[in-house]
């Protein structure tokens, strides 16, 4: 790497060397470098550590930026280690997990703008064929930066850093002073939604990595791996009473939901910090990797704002690229309305996101545990004649183009109008489940089996080789 006295304050700063990178993600001993002798004396590696592993005992591709190197910047060569591992997860059908911590191009003025191929032209070549995960270990710039957003999943250290150029050029281009933390830290990387999950240090980022992974076949071409053992048979859900309010004005957490209907201890939730009133996980139901797509009543009401709808967009089409079915927990009271919403763009936005559930390919399931409004009811997948597998509510959920309260407020209404209206809120679900509009109203006790009923039916889908989404449909 770049020497005793580099590697010494480079550790000295809390961080592990790319090479520890590498052996932290890594099974022990499971390591074969490819490309050791880039880059020669004068830059050992070529300042990324590039080579195939195993996680869990599968195997994947990885590349490490070294800092210690030239400050893990990027040359001609380099590149060509870094399209290699890319070039050969895909057609190896193997995940690619990327450690940054570099300064972007070389500005050495030797071989870049030659008609040679980019890296990035192999990593785009990654979507929804392999997945393709990102952590952030250091201040990541310009090109090298540029893998995190087309990323499956990406991560950062919270001394980490990633932005389009650094303070230097920021103050030398716009005459803006500026830390590498205000520019482009946690609190910038996960407010924009360009970080999915952020680790206290270098080892927790990439355990996140590891966690996420597991979820995930090695390819589009492969199917989710189901774990064995643990809490994973029917049981009746006996706390759901207790945790979901039957009032519809009263908040509750809609974690503590996902985390007893679902296998015990299995959920890893995206994006947790980027649009709150979704929750974005990924669980176990019998065992069986699953994506869940929940409203979170302890925020906004569980309204689905611009940014909700747009983690939830990227969730749903990752989900679908590599067919990990699709459970939706309604309860909201629709889309988020006002001007700062419409400022934000919540009608495109939402639009993604429903058009991302719409094409999704993979058995997908909904249950309205209280409410689900307007068009926050078509972006749940409660709408029939979606392509689900299965579509139920708790009795008494509510629905409709709009609440009785609201619809009271646009007609004018009356008070035996209002009263009439409020009626028909009530018994919404039965009217529903009367002219089939659920497949059946189910005793909330019963959510956990009657979700892992449908899901062993549904898998049953399975009974040719999986391949790759053909998707047909623009994303708005």
């Amino acid at each position: 790497m770049g020497g005793d006295e580099r590697l010494r304050k480079h550790r000295d700063a809390g961080k592990l060397d790319a090479r520890a990178r590498v052996a932290t993600l890594l099974d022990p001993g499971s390591f074969h470098e490819l490309g050791t002798l880039v880059g020669g004396e004068e830059a050992p590696a070529d300042a990324v550590v590039t080579g195939s592993g195993r996680i869990d005992g599968r195997p994947i591709m990885v590349a490490a930026e070294d800092f210690t190197v030239k400050a893990g910047t990027i040359s001609a060569a380099s590149n060509s280690k870094r399209y290699r591992v890319a070039e050969l997860a895909v057609a190896d059908r193997v995940p690619l997990v990327m450690l940054l911590e570099g300064a972007g191009f070389r500005a050495d003025g030797r071989g870049h703008g030659a008609r040679t191929p980019t890296d990035l032209i192999a990593q785009a070549r990654c979507s929804g064929r392999i997945p393709l995960v990102t952590a952030v270990l250091g201040a990541s710039a310009g090109h090298g930066a540029l893998v995190a957003p087309i990323s499956d999943f990406s991560v950062m250290s919270r001394h980490a850093s990633i932005f389009t150029a650094g303070p230097p050029v920021v103050k030398e281009s716009m005459g803006e002073e500026i830390t590498k933390e205000a520019l482009g830290g946690p609190g910038v990387a996960l407010a924009s939604g360009l970080i999915h999950n952020v680790g206290d240090d270098d080892a927790a980022a990439i355990e996140l990595v590891r966690a996420y992974l597991s979820y995930f076949p090695s390819s589009a071409w492969s199917y989710p791996y189901r774990a064995s053992g643990g809490d994973d048979g029917p049981r009746t859900v006996t706390e759901i009473t207790s945790l979901v309010p039957l009032n519809g004005r009263r908040i509750y957490d809609m974690r503590r939901v996902v985390d007893v209907v679902f296998d015990t201890n299995s959920s890893f939730e995206v994006q947790p910090e980027f649009g709150r009133s979704v929750i974005c996980a990924l669980v176990r139901l019998g065992g069986q990797p699953v994506a869940v797509v929940a409203n979170q009543p302890q925020v906004l009401a569980g309204s689905i704002s611009a940014e909700a709808a747009e983690k939830a967009a990227h969730f749903i089409a990752v989900a679908d690229s590599f067919h990990l079915p699709l459970v939706f927990l309604s309860d909201n009271p629709g889309v988020l309305p006002g001007s700062a919403s419409e400022r934000a763009g919540i009608l495109r936005k939402g639009a993604r996101m429903y058009a991302a559930q719409t094409l999704a390919t993979v058995p997908k399931f909904e249950v309205t545990l209280r409410k689900a409004y307007g068009f926050g009811s078509m972006v749940m997948a409660m709408i029939p004649f979606d392509g689900q597998s299965g579509v139920f509510a708790f009795p008494a959920a509510t629905m409709g183009a709009m609440g009785a309260s609201a619809m009271s407020q646009a007609r004018g209404s009356d008070a035996d109008e209002a009263e009439m209206l409020r009626t028909q809120e009530v018994e919404a679900s039965y009217r529903s489940a009367q002219s089939f509009g659920f497949d059946e109203l189910i005793d909330p006790r019963e959510i956990r089996n009657v979700l892992l009923h449908s899901l062993e039916r549904a898998l049953h889908r399975r009974q040719a080789v999986a391949e790759p989404v053909a998707r047909i449909g623009i994303a708005p």
